[in-house]
């Protein structure tokens, strides 16, 4: 039999040897039928019913099950009524003062960080455990309690964090079809987080040389944009993943129901992220009081000569006063570059001189579509060498991301840990990512034609599941004998702008034969 310090090592130190030694199954009861012994600490009954019931369950071995597929309770969860409130601080904190007020204790097994868990009941957490207990919907919940969809659903993923709700995973999972033994991050094969990017207008204030798409589309009008926001509340639900919307245009805040559609989307629980163009601060301070953007992504091409040349006179100025902007309202700021030949030479320049004015600054390759297919690619030749010197300059910033695939070729594992690529594996198209256009069409990436369905006509899970879908998906037949295909498939939209058949040929840029059959 353990010793009654084992069972009740708060209530031990408090009482000592005053406890027989035959009491350590029902102390408790057994102070509840002494009241002198607890003149001091009139609460000790309960905090001994407390630390029995907390001693009995760490004695257990916790049957949780390997998945679910539905929310559920942790089975491991206990619910202890009690008449004092802060019990659960006693057990660590000699300072602790308990009040004599009802409250409820949950005593869980916490299934990722392996250890029990022991606190007092939030109104959060029972609300959580009642609506994955009766199957309650989340929308029901949100108008019979007057809250967001967004809050009710933030309760429901804090009760996952922290264990007393179990979940299914992300149903947005790489083919298993390869050994990930040679990766140590299996992250990178399951997306928690779906991003539609969407592009809500064409309008815009600029006119850049490399633009991808300046073709009139019908506007779209808010009983559309709020039909799509259901269409993304369902999808990410039924795949149990987190929601993201990156609005972008042209100009978003060109359009007009922005700050609208931006709420109904705060509203509904997704983060949200912007890539456009300066703004001025008002509009920036409206969206801040609807919900602080992920991200706020602004483009550069060079420095401020080249740049104005590609995105229009005066531009670079904007944007640099427009970055310390963003770093006065603490929001988070990234400078994206489209690479071509005639920037080549100015990128480490533009990101060693953008140090201290972005938070991140990387870049993708020119895609030679719509009007970008007047401008030059960076020559073949030379990309590999360029990668090296952007990783040594990216080695001494952690302001400069490795955004493209091909960084993974550059990068020797055994130096460099594997990169998220892209979209955070490797390539998103039609993964984690889609792109959505004001008329309803859906992209499996917005850098090159890649028509999947119209949103208007389709439901959003039928196009990401159709077969084309998951031809973006699989990538390029040539990448599928390469051990880096499950985080790379190179850019489609390169590829696309070389006339390949991005289909069954690979990035034009790859160089992985030229150095290594295979990547160990």
């Amino acid at each position: 039999m353990p010793h009654i310090a084992e069972i009740y090592p708060v209530c031990y130190r408090l009482l000592g040897n005053t406890i027989p030694q035959g009491n350590t199954n029902d102390l408790a009861r057994y102070l509840a039928r002494h009241p002198h012994l607890c003149t001091a600490h009139p609460y000790l009954p309960d905090l001994a019913q407390l630390e029995a019931a907390l001693h009995e369950a760490r004695q257990k071995q916790p049957r949780l099950p390997d998945s679910v597929t539905e929310r559920t309770v942790n089975p491991s969860v206990e619910l202890l009524p009690l008449n004092w409130q802060f019990l659960p601080d006693c057990l660590g904190n000699q300072q602790c003062k308990p009040v004599p007020e009802k409250d409820r204790v949950l005593i869980w097994y916490h299934p990722t960080e392996k250890k029990w868990i022991c606190r007092s009941a939030t109104g959060h957490d029972l609300l959580a455990m009642k609506m994955a207990w009766e199957h309650l919907d989340s929308r029901e919940v949100a108008v019979e309690s007057q809250l967001t969809l967004g809050a009710v659903d933030n309760i429901l993923f804090a009760a996952q964090a922290n264990g007393l709700l179990l979940a299914p995973g992300s149903r947005l999972t790489r083919p298993t079809s390869f050994s990930r033994e040679k990766f140590s991050d299996n992250r990178l094969f399951t997306a928690q987080t779906f991003t539609l990017q969407w592009h809500i207008t064409q309008i815009c204030d600029l006119h850049c040389r490399h633009c991808y798409d300046r073709s009139e589309r019908v506007p779209l009008s808010l009983e559309q944009g709020i039909h799509i926001l259901d269409e993304l509340y369902a999808f990410c639900n039924a795949h149990h993943v987190y929601a993201q919307v990156s609005f972008t245009g042209g100009n978003p805040f060109l359009y007009p129901h922005f700050d609208i559609l931006y709420q109904e989307a705060a509203d509904r629980g997704f983060l949200t992220a912007i890539l456009g163009n300066p703004v001025p601060q008002n509009r920036l301070e409206k969206i801040l009081a609807i919900q602080k953007p992920e991200f706020f992504q602004i483009s550069l091409e060079g420095l401020e000569p080249h740049n104005d040349y590609i995105r229009g006179q005066g531009h670079f100025q904007r944007s640099l006063q427009f970055l310390e902007l963003l770093a006065d309202l603490d929001i988070f700021s990234m400078v994206m570059l489209t690479l071509t030949r005639a920037n080549q030479g100015q990128v480490l320049a533009l990101a060693q001189f953008l140090q201290d004015r972005t938070n991140l600054f990387t870049f993708n390759r020119l895609a030679q579509v719509g009007e970008g297919a007047a401008l030059e690619s960076v020559p073949i030749s030379t990309y590999e060498a360029f990668l090296h010197s952007y990783i040594e300059a990216a080695a001494k910033s952690p302001r400069i991301r490795l955004k493209d695939n091909l960084f993974n070729l550059a990068c020797p594992p055994v130096n460099q840990p594997i990169t998220a690529g892209c979209a955070g594996h490797g390539c998103g198209a039609a993964f984690n990512f889609l792109a959505l256009l004001p008329d309803g069409e859906i992209h499996a990436c917005r850098k090159l034609p890649s028509k999947l369905g119209n949103i208007y006509e389709s439901s959003l899970s039928s196009i990401y599941h159709s077969p084309l879908a998951e031809q973006y998906r699989n990538g390029p037949a040539e990448c599928r004998g390469c051990t880096l295909y499950p985080i790379c498939r190179g850019c489609l939209a390169v590829a696309y702008g070389f006339d390949l058949d991005i289909f069954q040929q690979r990035d034009p840029y790859c160089f992985i034969n030229e150095r290594r059959n295979t990547v160990e």
